[in-house]
C-alpha cells in the first residue's frame, strides 16, 4: 500500500470551479500558501458542462436563427442546413480557448499546489485524498453543484442527459423533450429548436418561476411562436423505452393523461450540492439537503472552514461564486466580518430575447407592503432596437417614494449587459437621478435605462404645476 504524502498549507481550496479558482488565485498571490484539490476537470461545472457550452451553444443557434430570418434585411439565404457536427466542434473550440485560463499548469505556475482527486475530511482540522495527507490553517469548500435528476418512474432504465452529458451530442435530436421549465431547461429549449430540432418541455410547476410574470409570459410566447410545445404544471407518471425512443407519460393541469414520444431526453430540474463525498460530519460542519450551512460571513459550524458558491445553496450563480471567493479572502486572511450582502445579485436567462434581473421584484414588494413606484419603457421607443429590427421586450424599474432604486428587470435584447448599471445602482444605493442625468451614448440600446429613469420625473416637469410656473417665467422675463 502507498504511503500518503503529509503536506501543510495556509489555505486547502476544495473544487477547482469559479469559486475555489478566484480564492486560490487571489490567495496565493497575495502571498499565502494554497494547495488546490479537483476530483473531475479544471473549472468546474461552468467551463465544461454550464455557462461556457452553453452560451456557445446559444451563440451558434441565434446565428442559425437569424440566417434563416435574414429576408427582412434584403438578404435571401439559399440553403438551411445545420451542420451540428460542426456546432458540436465550436462548443468544444470555445471550451478549449478558455480552459488554459483555468489549467493546472497555470495555478502550478502561480504557485498553488494542485492535487487531483477526491477530497475527504478525516477530522475537524485534516483532509484526506488517495494520495495525500492534508493539515490547512483555514479551509475553503468551494465543490459546486451537479444535476438533480428526480425520481421519476423508469427514468433509470432510459437513456437521458443533463448538463454535464448534453454538450456531447454531434448529432441533432429529432424530438427532444426537456423536463424542466427553469433556465437551464428554456435556454437550451429554445437553442435546439433553432437548430432544427422538434422541442417539448415539461415543467411541474410555471415556466421560470422566479421572473416576473410580466416579463416571461411574452417571452413564453415568444418561445411558443419559434415552435416549442411548452407544458405547465404537469406530472409525469413514467418513463419507459419505446423501441429506439423513449415515451414519457403526463397528466395535464386537470389530470388528463398523455405521452410524448421523444428521440432524446434532457433532464434539467435543478441542482443539487456537491458535498456528499466530503465527510462533513468528521469535521463537524453541518449541512443540508439544500447545502453546507454557513453564517452570514461564508463561515461553517467549524470556524476554520468556509464554504463558498454552490454547495451552499441560495443564489448557485458562478458571479456569485466569485463573489462569495472575494469575501471568503477578506474574511480569512484579513480577519474581516464582512457579510454577503444579495440585495444586488443579478441572474439572467440567456434566452433570445434575453431576460435579466436585479434586486426586489414587484411581487415581492407588494407582498411586503413597500412603497414604490413602477417606471416601465418599451424597447419599441428605443431607436437602436428599430435599427436591428429587435422591438421586443421592456424594462421596468422599482422606486421608492425618495427615488432609491429598488430592482429592475429587462426582456429584450443584450439585456443581460444592459442590466450591469442598475446593479451598480442598487449596490451602491443609487436613486434614480444618477441614470436620468447620466448621458447614454446615441443610438444604443443604453437608451432605454435613461429614458425609463426620466419617466420617474415625467408628472413633475410635464404637470400642471409645472406649466403654470413656466408661463409665470415666461410673462416676467424680459
Amino acid at each position: 500500500m502507498t504511503r500518503k504524502k503529509f503536506r501543510k498549507a495556509d489555505f486547502c481550496v476544495i473544487g477547482a470551479g469559479s469559486g475555489g479558482l478566484s480564492f486560490a488565485a487571489g490567495a496565493v498571490q497575495m502571498g499565502a500558501s494554497v494547495i488546490l484539490i479537483e476530483r473531475g476537470e479544471m473549472g468546474g461545472d461552468c467551463l465544461n458542462f454550464g455557462c461556457i457550452p452553453s452560451k456557445a451553444l446559444i451563440a451558434a443557434a441565434r446565428f442559425a436563427h437569424e440566417f434563416r430570418h435574414s429576408k427582412k434585411f434584403g438578404w435571401s439565404p439559399k440553403s438551411q442546413t445545420v451542420d451540428f457536427a460542426q456546432v458540436h466542434a465550436h462548443v468544444h473550440r470555445v471550451i478549449a480557448a478558455i480552459a488554459p485560463h483555468d489549467s493546472v499548469d497555470r495555478f502550478e505556475k502561480m504557485g498553488v499546489k494542485v492535487i487531483q482527486g477526491q477530497g475527504a475530511f478525516i477530522d475537524p482540522n485534516t483532509l484526506e485524498t488517495p494520495r495525500h495527507i492534508i493539515q490547512a490553517k483555514r479551509y475553503i469548500i468551494a465543490t459546486g453543484s451537479s444535476p438533480f435528476v428526480p425520481p421519476i418512474e423508469g427514468l433509470q432504465n432510459v437513456d437521458y442527459y443533463t448538463n454535464e452529458s448534453i454538450f456531447n451530442l454531434k448529432e441533432l435530436p429529432h424530438h427532444l423533450v426537456v423536463i424542466g421549465g427553469g433556465p437551464i431547461g428554456i435556454e437550451l429549449a429554445q437553442a435546439f429548436r433553432r437548430f432544427g430540432s422538434q422541442v417539448t418541455v415539461l415543467e411541474a410547476f410555471s415556466a421560470l418561476p422566479k421572473d416576473d410574470p410580466e416579463f416571461t409570459e411574452p417571452l413564453i410566447d415568444i418561445l411558443r411562436k419559434e415552435g416549442i410545445t411548452l407544458k405547465e404544471h404537469v406530472k409525469i407518471l413514467n418513463v419507459k423505452k419505446a423501441s429506439k425512443d423513449t415515451q414519457i407519460v403526463y397528466k395535464d393541469a386537470n389530470e388528463n393523461t398523455h405521452s410524448v414520444t421523444a428521440s432524446h431526453v434532457l433532464v434539467a430540474t435543478g441542482r443539487r450540492p456537491n458535498i456528499q463525498e466530503l465527510n462533513l460530519a468528521a469535521a463537524g460542519i453541518d449541512s443540508t439537503l439544500k447545502g453546507i450551512k454557513v453564517d452570514p460571513h461564508l463561515r461553517t459550524t467549524n470556524p476554520r472552514i468556509y464554504a463558498i458558491g454552490d454547495c451552499i445553496g441560495g443564489y448557485q450563480f458562478t458571479h456569485v461564486a466569485g463573489y462569495h471567493a472575494g469575501l471568503a479572502l477578506r474574511n480569512t486572511i484579513f480577519r474581516l466580518r464582512t457579510k454577503v450582502q444579495t440585495s444586488a445579485i443579478p441572474w439572467i436567462t440567456f434566452t433570445d430575447p434575453e431576460l435579466a434581473h436585479v434586486g426586489a421584484t414587484e411581487a415581492q414588494l407588494i407582498q411586503e407592503q413597500v412603497p414604490h413606484k413602477v417606471l416601465k419603457c418599451s424597447l419599441k421607443e428605443n431607436d437602436r432596437a428599430q435599427t436591428e429590427r429587435r422591438t421586443e421586450g421592456d424594462i421596468k424599474v422599482l422606486v421608492s417614494p425618495k427615488g432609491y432604486i429598488l430592482g429592475a428587470t429587462i426582456l429584450g435584447l443584450h439585456a443581460g449587459e444592459l442590466i450591469f448599471p442598475w446593479v451598480m445602482a442598487i449596490q451602491n444605493r443609487l436613486k434614480i437621478s444618477a441614470i436620468a442625468n447620466s448621458i447614454a451614448p446615441y443610438p444604443t440600446l443604453t437608451e432605454v435605462s435613461k429614458r425609463v429613469a426620466g419617466a420617474y420625473y415625467t408628472q413633475t416637469l410635464f404637470g400642471a404645476r409645472m406649466k403654470q410656473l413656466v408661463k409665470y417665467i415666461m410673462r416676467i422675463t424680459r
